[in-house]
């Protein structure tokens, strides 16, 4: 069987840092600002890449439990954004809670509380754009898809394979 599966025996495959960093951050995020690293790295998912660019989640706020009361007080999200922000965010804070709720899965959050700041990026780089096929490479691609019925599919192949074959030289 060894035979067969020549690169079992090779040890622990490769993780992706964001996956050993989240299982390090988040006991340390959760203690200390009440959030996971799940909702910062979903944030722009949660709140559109408009908003997010200007703001990020700083913690959560829970309130003190109350003994005798039986159900338990929802959070406040606490929001760092820009100055230029923090009206466009107040405008949508209901829509905001919502969508934070529907991503933690139960009413959690019952209000924002913004903190008006300077928000650092770390913006992703450009890729170069893709150097031109030449005529034969541009004929050879189209002779190879040309078998493929499906407009829609042989135009999405025509792509992939443009990009792989300018990515090449």
């Amino acid at each position: 069987m060894a035979a067969d599966f020549p690169f079992r025996d090779r040890g622990p495959r490769a993780v992706p840092l964001a996956d050993l960093s989240a299982g390090v951050l988040d006991p340390v995020l959760r203690k200390r600002a009440g959030l996971s690293v799940a909702l910062v790295q979903a944030w722009e998912e949660i709140v559109g890449p408009h908003v997010s660019r200007r703001s990020r989640p700083e913690k959560i706020q829970w309130p003190k439990r109350v003994r005798d009361s039986g159900r338990n007080e929802p959070a406040t999200l606490v929001i760092a954004c820009e100055g230029s922000a923090a009206l466009e965010l107040q405008h949508e804070t209901t829509e905001i809670i919502a969508r934070v709720n529907r991503f933690i899965g139960s009413y959690a959050i019952g209000r924002i509380k913004l903190i008006q700041k300077p928000i650092y990026r770390m913006e992703r780089e450009k890729p170069a754009p893709l150097r031109p096929l030449s005529l034969a490479e541009s004929k050879r691609l189209a002779s190879t898809v040309a078998a493929v019925e499906n407009p829609d599919l042989r135009a999405a192949l025509e792509r992939l394979g443009a990009s792989v074959m300018a990515k090449r030289r």
